[in-house]
């Protein structure tokens, strides 16, 4: 019996000693080795794909069908622009341009890539939506451009353009951008033989690099259609990146008249008439001008008998403010509202008659 008793003890003894073992290991472990635990956080993130084609396949889309626009005047060299085939018809090809590019000059040749010069013949051109239409013979083109809608594009959308900037070291150069806006009212200067006349253009904006050269050339979209011809450049030491297109269906609506040999119709108002801006310098208007108040707006300083604007019951000394509810400025606005509409179009005039803001409408006569 004393000899289970001892074993027994010995057991519980050797549990003790095991289980002090034990926790002094553990301890140690502990103290030297330290259990490091990580927590890892989840952050849900949207997935965003970025990618970046170039457009060299719809560049030489319409690479071909751009021309250098070579003007002369007496023989001597006058001006630089760009062009484009933009159809044939009955073997006749047809390249749009900027009337500003064309204007004075007496012959006009154009310049393919492959480096063949011809001579053109000036089917027509427009001042005021500064378009012309100049044409040779289907056996000289390369290559006939794709045309898009402008109506299509998007702010935001990559376009390119094809010019000539500068001088003929730079032929074909290709600049990239995207819209920048659309329907833009830009406030220009359009040449009328050796004078220039204030108007008012519907563009399409662009910060893809416009220069001088590049008038006339194509806009177009990144499938390689055009959506606009190039036709102003905003320049400035505080402005980069302005360049504005004429929209091609506006280009085109004018085209294909002088291509009929249409005269351009256009509504007259039938008045003579200066800024408000103009109208303060002049002492006869002065008085008038204070009574109304205004700072901007026509002043008008003589009707025309039977016009559009006597028949309306328009008078001299009226201040127009307002065409169809549009602010009008200036002249150059008052123009381009009025070209917005068509022979027998009524216009509603708001203007200012001895000092009280009057309503008429004006049934729009040719000009």
């Amino acid at each position: 019996m004393k000899e289970k008793k001892s074993i027994k003890v010995s057991s519980i003894v050797l549990i003790i000693i095991t289980f002090f073992i034990g926790m002094i290991s553990m301890y140690g472990i502990v103290r030297y080795f330290p259990i490091v635990t990580e927590t890892t956080k989840t952050k849900l993130e949207k997935d965003v794909t970025i990618t970046e084609n170039g457009i060299a396949d719809a560049v030489d889309k319409l690479y071909d069908a751009v021309v250098v626009v070579h003007t002369y005047r007496n023989g001597n060299s006058y001006a630089q622009g760009t062009g484009f085939v933009y159809k044939i018809d009955d073997k006749t090809a047809y390249i749009l341009t900027n009337n500003h590019v064309i204007n004075n000059a007496d012959e006009v040749y154009i310049t393919f890539t492959d480096g063949s010069n011809v001579e053109t013949k000036i089917v027509g051109s427009d001042v005021y939506s500064d378009i012309a239409v100049l044409s040779v013979d289907e056996s000289d083109v390369i290559a006939i451009a794709e045309l898009g809608h402008s109506d299509d594009s998007r702010v935001g959308d990559t376009v390119f353009a094809i010019g000539a900037p500068i001088n003929n070291a730079y032929s074909w150069t290709v600049t990239r951008g995207i819209v920048s806006g659309k329907n833009r009212l830009v406030e220009v200067e359009l040449q009328e033989g050796n004078n220039t006349t204030p108007m008012v253009v519907n563009t399409v904006q662009t910060d893809a690099a416009i220069n001088e050269g590049n008038s006339g050339g194509p806009l177009a979209n990144s499938n390689g259609e055009v959506i606009g011809i190039t036709s102003i450049k905003l320049a400035s030491e505080k402005i980069e990146g302005m360049g504005f297109a004429i929209p091609i269906e506006n280009a085109l609506d004018i085209a294909e008249q002088l291509i009929k040999g249409k005269t351009i119709e256009r509504p007259s108002l039938g008045i003579y008439s200066v800024d408000i801006t103009e109208a303060y310098q002049y002492r006869e208007f002065r008085s008038v001008v204070a009574e109304a108040n205004v700072t901007s707006g026509v002043y008008i300083t003589e009707v025309i008998d039977k016009s559009s604007a006597a028949l309306g019951g328009i008078k001299a000394n009226d201040i127009i403010t307002k065409i169809d509810g549009e602010d009008v400025p200036n002249t150059a606005y008052l123009k381009y509202y009025l070209y917005e509409h068509k022979v027998g179009d009524t216009m509603t005039i708001t203007l200012i008659r001895n000092g009280k803001e009057l309503e008429i409408k004006v049934k729009l006569s040719a000009n």
